[in-house]
């Protein structure tokens, strides 16, 4: 074969792959279809305001985050941690900020708090669960813009056990990090490690069983075998590449939706905002689900915003007269704009069903799948994932398909 194990997809999920079977003595080489690594983690840099840099995408480490953490370890990352310097989060509705308090309704709150601990989070939707839990109006006023505006999409029908799923803490680490140059650094560590190989911009367009390995296919008609494949991917590719042989797990992954994100960056000097520092926006009913600053990392010049837009609701000069409503600026003042095009996973109710499809197919394989849509969207959730396949294919001693 020409190589043993490779991965398809350098974000997280499959970079944090590649280093699963590094370390356990499988050489990987990643295949990433776009021209840079890191899929949801991309700290974008502004060109005109000294590589000044706000988060894209994914905006924070946590100490609860276990397995990236023992990662960062092995790595020689952990100094490199940096606290998050704690800020207000605040609601934009009806075109003007408010507190957070100021959508509670506490009575209701009161009345049906005990329900949140009798209610089973397991096959219940976000609405069914928190609705219940804290009452009707209080998940309509708050909690459904906020958990909207966490995982930027709407949320009545994301599974409630996958939204938050509880993970120990580390005390001897910082609670809320980044990097000093933002997340970005933390793929960057990962495609330097041995025994790791990353080459971008390479599609891959079809995958074959070959013996007990893999043919994958390339853009170019380049063909490569592999001992092990890995695909990190999102689930409509996933469905796509996955062997012919494997019809209900096509079919199950095939039913997971993606939500598309438009997401606005904008760079201001410090001087030009008449703001207080903020963690973000909460959007109630604006065509924005939230907007995430950096000043979490006060910059000595400028101050950066991720606004991450409804896909399709406005066009780009309107969504920066959006932005710029909301922060209270004047258009003429950004110094630089940026826009990403951002997807995460939809999930819905009764997601654990197509798991279980996938997982039972590739059970005693040489074939893993992983990303960030099977326990949750955050970064721990994708690498958690990507470890329980790893110690699967490599430790189980996968021998048959």
């Amino acid at each position: 074969m020409d190589f043993d194990h490779i991965v398809v997809g350098a974000g997280i999920s499959g970079l944090g792959a590649a280093y699963f079977a590094a370390r356990a003595g499988h050489p990987s080489l990643v295949l990433e279809r776009s021209d840079r690594i890191g899929g949801c983690i991309n700290s974008h840099r502004f060109t005109t305001c000294s590589d000044f840099w706000t988060e894209a995408g994914s905006h924070t480490g946590f100490n609860s985050y276990g397995t990236l953490l023992s990662i960062l370890e092995d790595i020689g990352q952990m100094p490199r941690l940096t606290a998050k310097e704690e800020a207000p989060y605040q609601l934009w509705r009806g075109g003007q900020l408010a507190k957070i308090t100021s959508a509670l309704h506490p009575l209701e709150a009161a009345i049906s708090l005990p329900r949140l601990f009798t209610t089973p989070k397991a096959g219940a939707s976000v609405s069914e669960y928190y609705g219940r839990g804290l009452g009707r109006r209080n998940y309509r006023d708050l909690l459904s813009p906020a958990f909207q505006a966490l995982i930027c999409q709407p949320a009545d029908d994301f599974p409630a056990e996958l939204l938050f799923r509880r993970k120990p803490r580390r005390k001897d680490v910082l609670r809320k990090f980044t990097m000093p140059t933002g997340l970005s650094e933390i793929p960057a560590a990962l495609a330097r490690q041995t025994d790791i190989e990353v080459r971008t911009e390479q599609e891959v367009i079809a995958v074959a069983r070959d013996g007990q390995g893999f043919r994958v296919r390339l853009g170019d008609d380049e063909e490569l075998g592999c001992n092990y494949l890995t695909l990190a991917v999102s689930p409509e590719i996933v469905a796509r590449l996955l062997p012919d042989d494997l019809p209900a797990a096509k079919a199950a992954v095939g039913t997971v939706g993606m939500a598309e994100i438009d997401t606005l960056l904008l760079a201001f000097r410090s001087a030009d905002l008449d703001l207080p520092r903020l963690a973000g926006l909460i959007s109630v009913d604006d065509a924005f689900y939230s907007a995430v600053s950096r000043d979490y990392l006060a910059d000595p010049q400028y101050r950066g915003f991720a606004f991450h837009f409804r896909p399709g609701a406005l066009d780009a000069g309107t969504q920066l007269t959006a932005a710029c409503r909301a922060l209270g600026a004047d258009p003429i003042k950004v110094v630089e704009i940026a826009h990403v095009a951002n997807r995460l996973p939809a999930l819905r109710k009764g997601h654990q069903i197509v798991v279980d499809q996938l997982d039972a197919d590739l059970a005693g394989g040489r074939l893993a799948v992983t990303g960030n849509w099977f326990y949750g969207v955050s970064l721990e959730d994708s690498l958690t994932r990507s470890r329980q396949e790893h110690a699967r294919l490599f430790e189980a001693g996968a021998k048959t398909h």
